[in-house]
């Protein structure tokens, strides 16, 4: 194991990770992150260097004291050959199989190696698999080859312009978590609301104030720079707010040369339609996350 640590060899990590794009995306994004001040105090871990296999991105070992938070204790995986990560990626210096946590990757080649650890340390593992995106901007400069402007929605398939007498351009803070924690289908408990307001306070965040000044729609992003916890309060949904609040993001985002990626559930129908307006380009990866639990 090599704890990459020297800025020149964080660089060249992102830059390796760029070439392999999208399969490396979620690594990719967190890497980027860390060399524009590493904001979560991330660590990341090769197998070997500067020709590795695996690279796992992860929270610092003081930051993992609480065995029961999953957010916290939350692994970004690449490998060229995940048949041969299972030695690597099953040590406890690397990861830390005895406590709850999760594991975020693009690939899903490594279901098969994460349930042989998981069997391995006597876990119980939920998968999720989502469809993976890149906004436009970020697909046309980093995998220009996947951008099919025909299988694009039109630059006229817009909703209606917001109603900025109802709504205002705002961004949320650290005491408006508990509202997104409220609406986040990955959220929902203390812990989880602690995260979020992490992010808040890391990240930048968008919302559209409500009449009574009040978010009612918002954007935010996660520790790896993905685009996340989007949701609508239930009254004013049906007005497009959710594609409004998340162009908001992607243009001021844009501007700082991040580079922009979201996942979306496979059956929710209501965001992929919002995500086809906004332009997102499809990968041929998908977005996975693989809950594990000690027994």
């Amino acid at each position: 194991m090599i704890h990459l640590q020297s800025a020149q060899k964080l660089q060249m990590l992102e830059k390796s990770l760029r070439m392999v794009l999208p399969e490396s995306l979620k690594v990719y994004g967190t890497v980027f992150h860390m060399n524009q001040g590493n904001p979560f105090k991330l660590k990341a871990l090769v197998d070997s260097w500067p020709d590795f296999n695996t690279v796992v991105i992860r929270p610092q070992e003081q930051e993992m004291t609480d065995d029961l938070d999953h957010y916290t204790n939350t692994y970004l995986i690449y490998s060229k050959d995940p048949e041969q990560s299972q030695e690597f990626l099953g040590s406890p210096a690397v990861i830390n199989w005895k406590q709850h946590l999760q594991i975020q990757s693009s690939q899903s080649n490594l279901n098969r190696v994460i349930q042989n650890l998981v069997d391995i340390n006597l876990s119980k593992v939920k998968h999720t698999q989502c469809n993976l995106y890149m906004v436009y901007d970020t697909a046309k400069k980093l995998a220009p080859s996947l951008v099919d402007v025909k299988n694009l929605s039109p630059k006229g398939d817009k909703p209606k312009p917001l109603d900025q007498e109802m709504f205002k351009l705002s961004s949320l803070d650290v005491t408006h978590a508990a509202l997104v924690n409220q609406f986040w289908h990955f959220g929902g408990t203390e812990r989880s609301q602690r995260f979020i307001e992490r992010c808040i306070r890391t990240f930048p965040s968008f919302c559209l104030l409500g009449p009574k000044g009040t978010p009612v729609s918002w954007c935010l992003m996660d520790h790896t720079g993905e685009l996340r916890m989007g949701a609508t309060v239930p009254e004013y949904r049906g007005q497009h707010l959710i594609y409004h609040s998340s162009l908001y993001q992607i243009q001021s985002l844009v501007k700082l040369g991040f580079p922009l990626y979201a996942h979306t559930d496979k059956a929710n129908h209501i965001i992929k339609k919002t995500s086809v307006r906004l332009r997102y380009v499809p990968m041929p990866c998908d977005w996975h996350q693989w809950n594990c639990l000690p027994q």
